[in-house]
Order: structure tokens, then sequence, then C-alpha cells
């Protein structure tokens, strides 16, 4: 089980999984290789003097030499453990990266909070189909993730796209309150109604059916209604 797998929360679901092109070492070690030619071009330019002041430049560039040509190497032996251990994962509530191995990365990104994608693809991309994406969130820049040589980007950033329309705005688990419906009000009694009936039970009062503190109460409660 890779450790996408493993941070799926209940009831989530996985839409999309794919990971780095395999021209991502290459892609990402422009820098790194800059750094090997010029350790080259400083061997090249290196005095052969041991002793005095060209013997002391000597050192000092033998010294540059040797720390571009290993952070070159470094820097590309980590980008090949990106490509290796690299995971993108759309789910139904969010957007997953992991990678690496010893210094590993990993980030997720709710759906609900994205508010723009960013998509860059070089001509040399477009051809093996590949490219960089950017997702930014409410957070912010402190929020923004970048993933670079995906494979298929405008696959990826259009899956999210569509999870993003499907998700409710207040969350996957948002639990709403339900309101019950207030009770219809009584409809109000017409004038004429109301005269007709006082009437009616003001003839009752003097036949003596019902006793005036009761017509008094009814009357009351027939022009509280008004």
């Amino acid at each position: 089980m890779s450790d996408i797998d493993e941070r799926l929360l209940t009831g989530e679901e996985v839409i999309l999984k794919t990971a780095k092109h395999w021209f991502a070492p290459a892609a990402d070690s422009k820098w790194a290789v800059l750094m090997i030619v010029g350790a080259v071009l400083l061997a090249w330019i290196q005095p052969d003097a041991s002793d005095g002041i060209l013997g002391f430049f000597g050192r000092i560039i033998e010294l540059l030499r040797l720390g571009l040509f290993l952070g070159g190497l470094g820097w590309i032996a980590y980008n090949i453990v990106a490509w290796r251990t690299a995971e993108y994962t759309v789910t139904n509530r969010r957007v997953l990266c992991h990678e690496g191995l010893i210094r590993s990365r990993s980030t997720d990104t709710l759906l609900t909070s994205i508010t723009d994608m960013r998509t860059r693809i070089s001509a040399l991309g477009r051809m093996l189909g590949f490219g960089d994406i950017q997702i930014m969130s409410a957070s912010g820049e402190a929020g923004t993730d970048r993933f670079s040589s995906i494979r298929d980007v405008e696959g990826f950033k259009r899956q999210i796209l569509e999870q993003k329309t499907q998700a409710p705005e207040g969350g996957p688990d948002e639990r709403r309150p339900t309101t019950a419906a207030a009770p219809a009000a009584a409809p109000l009694p017409a004038a004429s109604d109301l005269t007709a009936t006082l009437g009616e039970l003001a003839k009752l009062r003097d036949a003596g059916a019902i006793t005036p503190a009761e017509f008094e109460a009814k009357k009351a409660e027939l022009l509280a209604r008004i």
C-alpha cells in the first residue's frame, strides 16, 4: 500500500493517480548539469602551479570545482529519487502529493479551498506529454503547491476541476442542520365574517346560551386575530 492510500479518509475515493514523466530527472536537473559543466570548465582553467599566488588560486578553484561537481551529482540523484517515488492523486475531496524517500514531502489540498491553477508546458513537454502545474489555495502563497514534470498535466488539471465542481461548498462531511417548517398561520377572518360571528355570539349571549364573560373572551380572541 502506498503512502497516499494510507492517508485516505473514510468515504474518500481515488479518482486519478499519476506520477512524474520518465523525462522528469532530465527536465528537473538543468541547473545540476550546469553545475557539473562549470566544474569541468574550472578544471580546464585551473593553473598547474602548486606554489605562490597561482598555487593559492589553484587550490581555491579546486575546492569550487569539487563543490560544484558533488553538488550537481547530488542534485541529479535527488531528482531521480523524486521521480521514482512521486505520486500525485486526485480524490473526490483532495489533491494529494507524496515524493521523496529519506527526506519525503507530502502535501494535501482540499478541493473546496483551491482558488486557481496554472499549467506550464514547454514545446518538448507538449511532444512527450508532460508539464508543470501550480495549485493555489485560499491560504495564499503559503498554500501554493508546485508539481513539476507531471504526466498528462492537462488531464490532471481537468480531473481536479471536475471533482471541484462536484464537491459541496462547505466540504464533503458538512452536516447542515435542517430547520423544521413553521406551521402556517391560520387565515385572518374577513371583516364581514367577523361581524356576522360577533352577531351570532351576541344572540347566544342574549338567549342565555353563553355567559357575558364567555362572550367577551370569544370577542377578544376574534379581535386579536385581526
